[in-house]
């Protein structure tokens, strides 16, 4: 009987806490072994960075992976500086989920909403770069960031150019 009271067999400690429903809400993220994927990324990040913060701060070591590792970091678009190694340590899941294609999307202004970006994605209206992407689990990167544009062939693209005043009759015969 004892053993029993202590079992809370409606939420076990591996599942979904409210903190990560909230993170996947916000962020439409459907898949939860993305966020796990995340979360477990971010905690090797945030192991990485309080370990070489324990070494001395003139290690020649120290002083070359922590600007390599604060480099990807901000090439990936995770953090904001490269300046300190406490950006590193205080990683959150939010950031990978804010370079997720659909939240770029959003921020580019060329969706409303996730849904809605997350549909064009699936549907193949979205590419990056030469590629057509339909995963939205598609990390962005700073350098890729200017490279999001609509497929050739789809409407959304034709309509803007027709919004803006600037189709051109060669498209129409294209596609």
């Amino acid at each position: 009987k004892k053993l029993l009271k202590k079992v809370d067999f409606v939420q076990w400690k591996s599942d979904a806490t409210l903190h990560e429903a909230q993170v996947m809400r916000r962020y439409a993220v459907t898949n939860r072994d993305d966020y796990r994927h995340y979360s477990k990324l971010v905690g090797n990040i945030t192991k990485l960075a309080a370990m070489m913060k324990k070494l001395p701060q003139n290690d020649e070591f120290r002083i070359t992976t922590t600007e390599q590792m604060l480099h990807k970091l901000y090439t990936a678009g995770l953090i904001d500086t490269q300046k300190s190694l406490l950006k590193a340590e205080q990683l959150t899941v939010s950031a990978f989920c804010r370079r997720r294609l659909p939240v770029v999307l959003c921020r580019l202004k060329m969706s409303e909403n996730l849904t809605e970006a997350s549909r064009f994605i699936e549907q193949g209206q979205v590419r990056v770069g030469p590629s057509v992407v339909t995963d939205t689990a598609f990390l962005v990167t700073r350098s890729m960031e200017d490279f999001i544009t609509w497929v050739d062939s789809s409407k959304i693209k034709r309509t803007v150019a027709k919004y803006n005043d600037k189709l051109d009759d060669f498209d129409l015969l294209g596609s």
